[in-house]
């Protein structure tokens, strides 16, 4: 047998391929239960978590912006927590996490949990705000995670979203595409909004009305408003991935919002959602 290994491995070296045998497939780690945290008190280091759910381009960046002004919100651009993972090399780890009572899931929500805490702590402020739109696939983590976590779902016309999400990167996807694409973001957010208590709120209301809107958002999550975050004022250059990196967001101030599309300029695929929505009757 000694043989066939030199041979894979001199394969590999000048192929990049190797010779495996055919067997059955390896069958697929089991799903760790998704549970709340044992002991809150101990387990958990933030308190009240901000969660804004929106789908992509949906002003989630702006919204992100003015939160972040308020003196008692931190709301840094998008972290991403929930591909932040945790694995088990051996056996023996498993089983020596699986006596002190965590299994694979309990531990990620122990990190993501320490890396928010930190940058809280690091920020001075009282309250974390996280706005991954991707966040709102993994709902159902997040609220086990931090049972005492707050909600806010930004909704934007449809259409909109999938003309900007197009726009965003016209080499990447086609309008069609583009819509396909955000749609299933708003699914997500949708069923994120029918399980979970949180406030909704609509972008267009918020940039042709934003001391309304923030006044309603402040009374939410039980703090004073202030004036100053409808001047946001100057935002670090993001990268793609990371929040909007163009420059309406880097005005810092509200900008309107574009006109909004007639029925005749809504895709198909997206009727369904503008009525539940509100949007179309």
């Amino acid at each position: 047998m000694n043989w066939q290994r030199k041979m894979n491995k001199a394969l590999v070296r000048f192929t990049g391929f190797q010779i495996e045998r055919v067997g059955k497939a390896p069958l697929s780690p089991p799903v760790p239960e998704i549970r709340t945290p044992a002991d809150p008190l101990t387990d958990r280091l933030l308190e009240a978590p901000v969660f804004l759910l929106s789908p992509v381009r949906s002003g989630s960046t702006l919204l992100r912006a003015i939160l972040n002004a308020h003196p008692a919100l931190h709301a840094p651009h998008e972290l991403h927590i929930r591909r932040l993972r945790v694995q088990f090399d051996t056996k023996l780890a498993s089983k020596a996490m699986e006596a002190l009572g965590h299994n694979q899931a309990d531990l990620e929500h122990l990190l993501w949990d320490r890396v928010l805490h930190r940058e809280l702590v690091r920020s001075g402020k009282r309250f974390i705000v996280d706005k991954t739109p991707a966040n709102a696939f993994a709902y159902q983590r997040i609220a086990a995670c931090w049972p005492d976590a707050r909600f806010l779902f930004l909704l934007r016309h449809p259409a909109s979203i999938a003309t900007s999400w197009h726009e965003a990167s016209p080499g990447k996807r086609t309008p069609e595409e583009a819509a396909l694409d955000a749609l299933r973001y708003m699914k997500a957010v949708e069923r994120a909004r029918s399980a979970l208590p949180g406030l909704t709120v609509r972008y267009e209301e918020l940039s042709a009305d934003p001391e309304r809107v923030t006044r309603d958002i402040c009374e939410f999550l039980g703090l004073e408003w202030e004036p100053r975050i409808l001047s946001y004022g100057e935002q670090p250059v993001l990268e793609k991935g990371l929040g909007d990196w163009r420059d309406k967001i880097r005005s810092g101030t509200v900008q309107p919002a574009r006109e909004l599309p007639s029925e005749d300029q809504i895709p198909d695929v997206l009727k369904p959602i503008c009525r539940t929505w509100g949007y179309l009757a």
